[in-house]
């Protein structure tokens, strides 16, 4: 049981450490303003999961001491927020029109 546990997380880390190139390499080389900030947020909400499941592994699979226990709170703590902001900034993003602020 422990050892599916693992495995998925190691490749749920995995997926998501590929999704967070992936999407930082699309953002620099991106011209487009809307398209980097779009990139730029589905990179956080990658790097926020990546982080949210280092946390789980730093205090599910090792063994449980206090100092791990804070690292990987800290982990969740940070995770849960580029998740929220990358949200938010998809959002923006997807509701921008450079058309309309033209005067």
């Amino acid at each position: 049981m422990i050892e599916s546990i693992q495995y998925v997380l190691y490749v749920g880390l995995i997926i998501t450490c590929i999704f967070s190139v992936f999407f930082s390499i699309k953002s620099r080389r991106s011209v487009d303003g809307k398209a980097r900030g779009l990139s730029q947020a589905k990179m956080n909400i990658s790097m926020g999961f990546m982080l949210l499941i280092l946390a789980f592994i730093q205090m599910f699979i090792f063994s449980g001491s206090s100092i791990r226990v804070v690292i990987g709170a800290l982990f969740m703590v940070l995770g849960a927020f580029n998740i929220f902001a990358g949200i938010r900034n998809h959002g923006l993003w997807t509701r921008y029109n450079p058309e309309s602020n033209q005067s």
